[in-house]
């Protein structure tokens, strides 16, 4: 199983054994995160593991999942810092299938005894992963997700390898399985814009949703040898839309064009 693959068959999982994962396949872990490309370069992020076999890190927040590992991804507070952080921990949380382990985001959530902030750099994101007490994988068609009708406009027939990006980015997980986004494909280009329904409190985790939405597209377009550039385009940030937030642009060619 590569990346690309785990896209199809992951699901968040909340149920773990208490088997320990050994040093060898830690050490893996955090090796991918040092060479794992940022949304946004530039932006200093740092992650911790740590280990509750035990079950002595009491969960605070939102949501709890009792795992035997907990992921914690920092960052610096600048703009599309959580963002970053969603496409960095989703490369994780792919890579993690590949070594046959589950995981699943803890939004709103820290763990007791372990600090809110490293240096200069805040907690972003818990995660709990670990070897899961059911099935690693799931059917994509189990995935509740919205068809590609309901999240597109297409100005044009769009290319095979374009819906196969689009498939991708549609299976991307979110915050409370909200899909905020919203795609207008023209030829290359998908437009992604985010819906406004005035629930501003979870603008925050809707950013983090965005990051994780963005590293399907680019694991799908490296997967089918396409390029892609994920840009903001002035024209269309600087225009006014109803519904609707423009977010960014992601630039899909063929390497054969």
């Amino acid at each position: 199983m590569n990346l690309y693959e785990a896209i199809y068959l992951r699901h968040s999982v909340k149920k773990y054994k208490k088997q320990p994962i050994d040093p060898e396949t830690l050490q893996k872990i955090g090796l991918f995160y040092e060479k794992a490309q940022p949304l946004v370069p530039g932006i200093e992020t740092e992650i911790g593991i740590r280990e509750n076999l035990t079950g002595r890190h009491v969960q605070r927040g939102l949501f709890s999942v009792s795992a035997p590992y907990y992921l914690l991804i920092y960052s610096e507070s600048r703009d599309r810092a959580d963002m970053n952080a969603g496409y960095i921990g989703e490369q994780l949380s792919l890579y993690m299938m590949t070594l046959g382990l589950a995981s699943c985001f803890l939004a709103g959530t820290s763990l007791a005894g372990t600090p809110k902030t490293r240096g200069d750099k805040q907690l972003v994101i818990v995660m709990a992963f670990g070897y899961p007490e059911g099935k690693l994988t799931r059917r994509p068609e189990d995935a509740k997700r919205l068809p590609l009708s309901d999240l597109c406009v297409f100005k044009n027939e769009p290319t095979r390898w374009m819906n196969q990006v689009l498939e991708a980015a549609r299976l991307a997980p979110s915050p409370f399985n909200r899909q905020p986004w919203r795609f207008v494909v023209v030829g290359s280009r998908i437009h992604i814009f985010s819906r406004k329904d005035g629930l501003d409190k979870l603008k925050n985790l809707d950013a983090f949703g965005f990051g994780i939405m963005f590293s399907h597209i680019a694991v799908a377009s490296e997967e089918l040898w396409l390029d892609v550039d994920l840009i903001r385009l002035e024209n269309i940030s600087q225009k006014n839309f109803k519904s609707s937030q423009y977010v960014l642009s992601a630039i899909v060619r063929s390497q054969e064009s």
